[in-house]
């Protein structure tokens, strides 16, 4: 704990203390990169828009992960990726399931994007459901909030995650062929993983793409208990076996996972700017569901006797097998006039997974088919002038068949019209935007259809104070729609272990929300500090109905009014500089708080706690490396039917090496993480009780280009 306090400590000292730590000084090291993943250069160009902005003058809080940074965060689900970034938080359903959080906000009101198109999958409607995207493949991903967000749809109320997969060609490579590749090992559950892309030109602007992909892993190794110290206590007070498998350590069965896709593309890219190309994906997933506990039930000797007869020993296992294969298609066209160019996006993907029970019998299917379009036109720069406005299609057709099949088929249509317009004002400058979106969501087997129109506005805007610093303020009005689980849910869903029952007469949920975000950059430090408030209403949650069904908790979604607030400070300060190598003080702390204002009040569940991450980096040469303490505090704002989670402190390093020098696209990293081999819960989860976070984990991994 001293070495936490140490590094705690010194995080906040970042944070507050660096601007005046060097005030005086010009700002000489404008480039320069926190490189613990959490990216603060000024010349940091964010492209999940209509045309490229530089990130210090954005409105509203960007992250970018990219390069190094990527390669050191990398895993094999884009939640657990992008769960150190600020403000950013995951769902953890086990290590194969996991979808960003951000600022407290998942789910319907958080959009996964691949490339500025949807990922077409079911994530959204379960958190064991895995988000069809491919972080090994990733070449940046970008988290947009405010008028940016609003070019993707009103499911982006709560921001936008957007990965750049770059499977559609943009340039012509100047060498026979252009390949990345990356691949790993890793500890904890036995994890290997490899995946390559080649580019090659075939002449009059014509490219070809193809990459592919691999992971496996076992069941993986938690630090201290596998079951939570609630759940140890109850089945301490029933006795007998479940005692004794309460007391589990070590690895948590049914979590292994296997992973593999393979895609080809064909672009075209023209001299004056214009471009037009295609990909074909396929993906395949198969991965377990982590087991809980059998804590209150009365029949374990028949039910031990059940799976004696069955041949299993874990009558529980649940696997899901998805696939889904997919269509991308992008192109450009210059214009002249008042308008730049037409940028044109659009995907169709087929989608399915089966979960299958221990007996090898599929309970429940899932089928998805979506498809989505968008078409922008940017304008040309007309003084300090610019800006762009489209259209956007999205149609999706659900279906569940099974057991468990608790949404009913449904279908969705969404028509969005957007516009992002920004002014530079010299010193200042200004954004907005507006989104228009009609939807309709139906579903023929209960006879239900509702349509709803939504209407969404944001504007903010940045100013140069002086001095390396830059202020941005924002507010947004936004709308969104019911989604079809919330509309339509009714049975029994067994990521959450309950009934869910929606309401098909929902209103549209209203956020009106302001950000503030400073930012500070001079020689030797950087600083970014952001806060905000986001206020709902008809606020759509679960909340317990006090009933049972199969001996199963029935939650009824309801809305109510609902606040969410809080901030995210991050930092760094230069200790030395030894020739290329530079040694950096960073931190980062972030917290959210959230209330539901009506319906019986208190917090909103699964919520993060307060949360420090500080550390001691070397950068900038051709060995670096990295030791930081993190820590999570405790999480005892609940609600009624959750429980406390405990506060953890990791403490984790990692070595990198460019061998071929730094102008060579070859690094390797070693990375010790949670070397004390900590119990670690992360209270967003729905598992937390089961399914702690990894223990003691070393990972070793490569990325090259030629």
């Amino acid at each position: 704990m001293r070495l936490f306090a140490l590094l705690t400590g010194s995080a906040l000292g970042v944070v507050a203390l660096a601007p005046m730590a060097f005030a005086g000084e010009a700002d000489a090291q404008t480039g320069a990169k926190v490189g613990d993943g959490h990216s603060l250069p000024s010349t940091e160009i964010v492209v999940s828009a209509p045309y490229q902005r530089d990130r210090q003058v954005v409105a509203t809080a960007v992250t970018v992960l990219q390069g190094d940074d990527l390669q050191l965060e990398q895993r094999s689900t884009i939640g657990e990726t992008l769960a150190r970034q600020p403000g950013v938080s995951a769902t953890f359903f086990g290590p194969n399931a996991s979808r960003p959080i951000l600022r407290g906000l998942d789910a319907e009101r958080v959009r996964v994007l691949t490339d500025g198109i949807g990922s077409f999958d079911v994530s959204n409607t379960s958190v064991d459901h895995a988000v069809a995207v491919n972080p090994l493949l990733a070449d940046r991903i970008e988290i947009l909030r405010g008028p940016a967000a609003l070019l993707y749809g009103s499911g982006a109320i709560g921001g936008v995650v957007n990965m750049r997969d770059l499977r559609i060609p943009l340039e012509v490579p100047d060498a026979a062929a252009h390949v990345d590749a990356v691949a790993g090992l890793a500890s904890a559950a036995e994890e290997r993983n490899v995946a390559a892309s080649v580019n090659a030109p075939l002449g009059g602007g014509f490219v070809a793409h193809l990459d592919g992909s691999f992971f496996e892993s076992g069941d993986y190794r938690t630090g201290g208990y596998v079951f939570s110290e609630h759940l140890r206590e109850e089945a301490a007070e029933e006795g007998g076996e479940v005692a004794e498998d309460a007391q589990a350590r070590g690895r948590l069965e049914n979590t292994a996972a296997r992973r593999w896709d393979v895609a080809g593309g064909l672009g075209w890219i023209g001299q004056n700017g214009a471009n037009f190309g295609f990909a074909v994906s396929h993906l395949e997933n198969r991965y377990g569901i982590p087991n809980s506990l059998d804590v209150g039930h009365e029949d374990h000797d028949e039910a031990a006797e059940t799976e004696e007869e069955a041949g299993h020993g874990h009558e529980s296992d649940i696997t899901l097998n998805m696939r889904q294969t997919r269509v991308d298609v992008r192109g450009a066209v210059p214009l002249d006039g008042a308008f730049k160019e037409l940028k044109l996006r659009g995907g169709w993907a087929n989608y399915r997974h089966d979960e299958i029970e221990a007996t090898g019998e599929i309970g429940t299917s899932f089928f998805n088919k979506s498809w989505e379009a968008r078409a922008e036109l940017v304008q040309a720069a007309q003084g300090r002038w610019q800006g762009a406005s489209g259209v956007q299609y999205f149609s999706r057709n659900f279906n569940a068949v099974g057991e468990e099949a608790y949404i009913p088929a449904n279908e969705t249509r969404q028509l969005g019209l957007f516009t992002l317009q920004e002014f530079d004002l010299g010193v200042a400058r200004l954004e907005a935007g507006a989104r228009y979106e009609h939807t309709n969501v139906k579903s023929d087997v209960i006879g239900r259809e509702r349509t709803f129109d939504s209407l969404s506005v944001s504007l903010g805007g940045s100013v140069d104070l002086g001095g390396g610093f830059r202020l941005a303020l924002s507010g947004a009005r936004s709308e969104r729609a019911p989604a079809a689980e919330e509309l339509f849910a009714n049975g029994a869903h067994a990521a959450t272990r309950a009934v869910e029952i929606g309401n098909p007469d929902f209103r549209k949920e209203r956020q009106l929300g302001a950000e503030a975000v400073l930012r500070g950059r001079g020689a030797g430090w950087r600083v970014e500090l952001s806060g905000f408030i986001n206020r709902f209403d008809n606020y759509i949650f679960l909340s317990p109905t006090g009933a049972e069904a199969d001996e199963l908790p029935v939650f009824q979604y309801n809305q109510a009014d609902a606040r969410f607030y809080g901030f995210e400070a991050e930092g760094a300060v230069t200790l030395a500089q030894l020739g290329d190598t530079r040694v950096e003080l960073t931190g980062l702390v972030d917290y959210t708080r959230a209330d539901v204002l009506g319906g019986g009040g208190g917090p909103v569940p699964r919520i993060p706690p307060l949360r420090f991450l500080g550390g001691v980096e070397a950068s900038g040469g051709v060995i670096g490396g990295r030791v930081e303490v993190e820590q999570a505090t405790a999480q005892r704002r609940i609600t009624t039917f959750e429980t406390e989670t405990p506060g953890w402190t990791m403490v984790n390093a990692s070595v990198s090496w460019k061998p071929f020098g730094m102008d060579a696209q070859t690094t390797l990293v070693l990375q010790a993480n949670n070397i004390f081999d900590v119990e670690a819960r992360r209270h967003t989860s729905f598992l937390k009780d089961v399914a702690p976070l990894f223990g003691r984990d070393f990972r070793l991994s490569v990325r090259f280009g030629f």
